[in-house]
């Protein structure tokens, strides 16, 4: 009697652990939450404090000053929207968040905030529309096959290679007619930073099948791979070209601490930016740069024990000086990736690096009025902006990092930006 009791209960558990199981409708995220690591949850929870305030507040989020939070979305007299190079991370944070949770609150504020940077996909005055859209509606095609979002991505591809100059051989960064940056006496100013819009050109080629795209991003690398880096592979941040030959004009900083010295997060956008060229072309020159600008990081003297770094690697009062949790974060990001192509070389300092941004010392409490996940970032300390404060896109590389950290199977190399091509 005793043995049949036993079996009808092991049978009903396991009938019970049947109906627990989801189905093949729900989003692969969901079949396997469980295994999700804490790192990501704790992301999750503190993110949910900031999503209540974008919602109630309609906007994307940037940064806090004075322990308010500072909006991405802005509007002129007349009630246009302003365009702000980090209104892409939110929603992009938000597709992240969707994926690894199948939670469709994400989903929905995503699509939500996404929609107020869809008229930006015709702006020709920034080259920052990689950043812009590859975060967000890339994500959101990667996602969800929507050819719409693909439409969105490619006009703003277009639009991109708008500020392409044949002579010289790359995109031109800052337009020079306005703001501090008609000060510089630069003609054609190329930063570092701008490697990271290249992720959205190779992909439109695999999308569209138009080469063009493909070989502007190959110039673009090519020429800044031969301009941009010191015998050290450190990188200068700005390089200005004359547009009428494409010689160089002057190596300067418009955010490091000075000419000659290693902006921190310039050098992230450089590893990271060598790191997806050598994903696309898988030529070995792109890999060589990117281990040299990892190696340049990893060795530096200036380097604190937990690798977070300080602001500039030349710093002139080093240890005294801001950390920028932001360098920190894109350089775990990119590292992971690296370190699939380099046989385990980098995931040591990747888990590291992971590891102490998610330490007290970084990580924002929950519950705390900083309603970002990460502090103790760095905007731009020469023009007095974002100093030891939260930044959006610390979070959105940081969750990258994370997922990419823990792909199922164990592996160190999700393909959180997988080509887009795959979907059809």
């Amino acid at each position: 009697m005793k043995k049949v009791l036993g079996l009808i209960i092991l049978l009903i558990w396991f009938g019970c652990e049947q109906t627990k199981k989801t189905t093949v409708d729900e989003p692969v995220s969901v079949l396997r939450d469980s295994t999700r690591t804490d790192k990501i949850v704790a992301f999750e929870k503190k993110s949910n404090e900031l999503l209540s305030l974008a919602l109630q507040e309609n906007k994307i989020p940037r940064t806090e000053e004075n322990g308010e939070i500072v909006w991405a979305t802005r509007y002129n007299e007349s009630g246009e929207p302003i365009f702000d190079w980090t209104i892409g991370f939110f929603p992009g944070t938000c597709w992240y968040l969707y994926e690894t949770t199948g939670d469709e609150k994400w989903k929905d504020a995503a699509i939500k905030f996404q929609q107020g940077i869809q008229p930006f996909k015709s702006n020709t005055e920034s080259h920052d529309l990689g950043f812009v859209f590859y975060c967000s509606f890339g994500n959101a095609f990667r996602l969800t096959g929507n050819d719409a979002y693909k439409q969105v991505l490619v006009e703003a591809g277009n639009s991109l290679l708008q500020r392409f100059n044949p002579k010289v051989g790359c995109i031109q960064s800052w337009n020079v007619d306005r703001g501090w940056q008609s000060k510089r006496d630069w003609k054609f100013p190329v930063i570092i930073d701008n490697m990271m819009n290249l992720e959205l050109l190779f992909e439109l080629t695999a999308l569209t099948g138009d080469s063009t795209y493909r070989e502007i991003a190959i110039s673009h690398a090519d020429v800044t791979l031969e301009n941009h880096f010191r015998t050290d592979n450190s990188s200068y941040h700005v390089i200005d070209y004359n547009p009428e030959n494409g010689e160089v004009r002057k190596r300067n900083t418009a955010q490091g601490y000075a000419h000659e010295s290693a902006w921190a997060r310039g050098q992230a956008w450089g590893l990271y930016g060598y790191t997806v060229c050598y994903r696309y072309t898988k030529d070995k020159k792109y890999l060589d740069q990117a281990h040299q600008i990892a190696n340049f990081i990893i060795n530096n003297p200036n380097l604190p024990d937990d690798g977070i770094p300080y602001w500039d690697y030349d710093a002139p009062n080093i240890p005294d000086e801001p950390r920028d949790v932001s360098a920190a974060a894109i350089t775990a990001s990119a590292l992971i990736e690296l370190n699939g192509y380099t046989d385990n070389q980098f995931k040591g300092f990747a888990h590291k690096l992971i590891d102490n941004l998610s330490s007290d010392k970084y990580l924002v409490p929950l519950g705390s009025k900083t309603k970002f996940v990460l502090n103790h970032s760095v905007g731009s300390i020469p023009h007095g902006a974002e100093i030891d404060k939260p930044l959006i896109y610390a979070d959105y590389y940081y969750l990258e990092a994370l997922l990419r950290s823990s792909s199922e199977g164990g592996s160190d190399l999700l393909a959180i930006s997988p080509n887009l091509s795959m979907i059809k």
